[in-house]
Order: structure tokens, then sequence, then C-alpha cells
């Protein structure tokens, strides 16, 4: 069976950031699955330009989480420029011994692709697949002894 692919819509994120918060302004560009392209310094002052590459799917807010992470010091613009593929199969599950202890039993909760196809399939009313309970254990009250 061919492994299959999806393409992701990508923003180019512009961000003006004071020097001062620069490190909390990476930690939400990379919490967000974005990567950064390029970093210049504004001459004649602390105020960098930042320009990274972010998928549309992880944008949503993404103006407010900088601004509160870097306390109003950073300003992102959005502007979608390109399609990326993404290099994940969705439907991809570990099989070998090597796949298991790398990955673990459960390794895709953290496939970004799946993650972006059930999102999808969720806003537009289709079944996912997807366990809600899993390793549930019977409930049991325990008698007070008088």
């Amino acid at each position: 069976k061919q492994p299959q692919r999806l393409m992701t819509a990508m923003y180019t994120c512009e961000i003006l950031v004071k020097a001062e918060v620069l490190g909390r302004l990476y930690g939400v560009i990379s919490r967000r699955r974005g990567q950064v392209v390029k970093e210049d310094m504004v001459v004649g002052s602390s105020t960098f330009t930042v320009t990274a590459h972010i998928p549309v799917v992880e944008s949503f807010d993404f103006s407010n989480e900088i601004r509160k992470q870097t306390s109003g010091l950073a300003m992102p613009q959005l502007v979608f420029t390109h399609w990326e593929t993404l290099d994940i199969d969705p439907y991809w599950i570990p099989h070998t011994e090597e796949e298991l202890t790398h990955f673990g039993e459960k390794a895709d909760s953290e496939n970004p692709a799946r993650k972006y196809m059930n999102m999808i399939k969720k806003r537009k009313g289709l079944k996912i697949d997807e366990k809600i309970v899993e390793f549930a254990e019977k409930q049991r009250t325990l008698t007070k002894s008088k």
C-alpha cells in the first residue's frame, strides 16, 4: 500500500520583536510547529525582525498568544505564501519492534498529520477513528464502615 501524505497551507510570519523577549517568541513559534527562516536586527535599535513559516491550522489565536507571552513587545503579521507536504503518513502505525520501543503503543497520538486530518473531519461532521475511553476500569464506590 502506498503511503499517503497531506498538504498543509503555510503562513509566512513577519514579527517585529524586542531583544529581551526573543526567547519567549521562539517558544511560541516552536509550540505551533513553526520554523524560523530568518532573523535580522534593525540597525540602531534593540528590535529584531524574525521571519518564520507556520502552518495555517496552528495559527488560530497566534497573534494573541504572542502578545500575551511577550507582554505586547512583539507584533506578528501573517501572510499566506505556500503549501507544504507533511512528511508523515496520517495512517502510519508502528509495527516493527524497533518502532514500538521508540514510539510506544500510542504513537498515533503525536502524529501531526493525523491530528490535522481529525480536526478537519470533526469540523466537517465526519466520523473519526479515535478511542474516547482507553484502559477504563469499573468504578467502585467504597461504603463507609460504621
